[in-house]
């Protein structure tokens, strides 16, 4: 739970990391789901935040597809836009999340869908210990990024070949670099795609949640 901070004479809480959007009980499983961000920007995002918006038809549509079958959903609230260098805020707030989670659902498997920066995040707390699986959506993989702790995972990336803003050719190093971890890895190039998945965005939606459905064992996944 959030830990007070001292600032000052007084002491703030911090918001809980964990939105959720739907609970279930009993729950069997768990979908989070962590938009983008910034490199480096220490202000909360907006209200009216556009990477945030990038996510809602994901969240609707592997809503719509995971309705009966007891998989709690929810999002990650950052309270700081950007990664932020060694501070990894995103990554943290992701984990804290995560703890928070499982609070409310018990140890259940858990899929983290993340975009961009959002992707970093998940990736990095995919080492919590109830993270199953791992979509990564345009993510953010730097070379300097850990992956031994990603071993008996499985983790999904889908890159766009007209990203100008996050690199195709660091996520497939990446994932090389997983897979020799010990983690079950897929490469899912997207011809076209974009880094804002405005191109062919239905077959993102449409992708990412029959990806998850299978992770998830909900559903078969080819």
């Amino acid at each position: 739970m959030a830990i007070p901070v001292r600032t000052g004479a007084k002491d703030r809480v911090p918001l809980p990391a964990l939105r959720l959007d739907r609970s279930a009980e009993p729950a069997t499983a768990a979908v989070l789901l962590l938009h983008g961000g910034r490199a480096d920007a220490v202000e909360p995002p907006p209200a009216l935040n556009l990477p945030g918006a990038r996510m809602r038809p994901f969240a609707r549509a592997i809503a719509r597809a995971t309705a009966g079958h007891g998989v709690a959903l929810g999002r990650v609230r950052y309270g700081h836009r950007g990664w932020n260098g060694d501070r990894a805020d995103a990554a943290r707030d992701a984990g804290r999340a995560l703890d928070e989670l499982a609070l409310l659902t018990g140890p259940v498997p858990t899929v983290l869908v993340g975009h961009s920066m959002g992707a970093r995040a998940a990736l990095h707390a995919a080492g919590h210990p109830h993270v199953k699986a791992v979509v990564g959506l345009a993510p953010w993989c730097p070379p300097e990024d850990p992956v031994d702790h990603l071993a008996g995972r499985s983790v999904v990336l889908l890159h766009g070949d007209r990203d100008r803003v996050t690199d195709p050719a660091e996520t497939w190093a990446f994932a090389a670099r997983a897979r020799s971890a010990g983690a079950d890895v897929r490469e899912l190039p997207m011809p076209g795609g974009d880094h804002a998945m405005l191109r062919g965005a239905s077959t993102w939606h449409a992708l990412t949640t029959r990806l998850v459905l299978g992770l998830l064992g909900v559903a078969p996944t080819s």
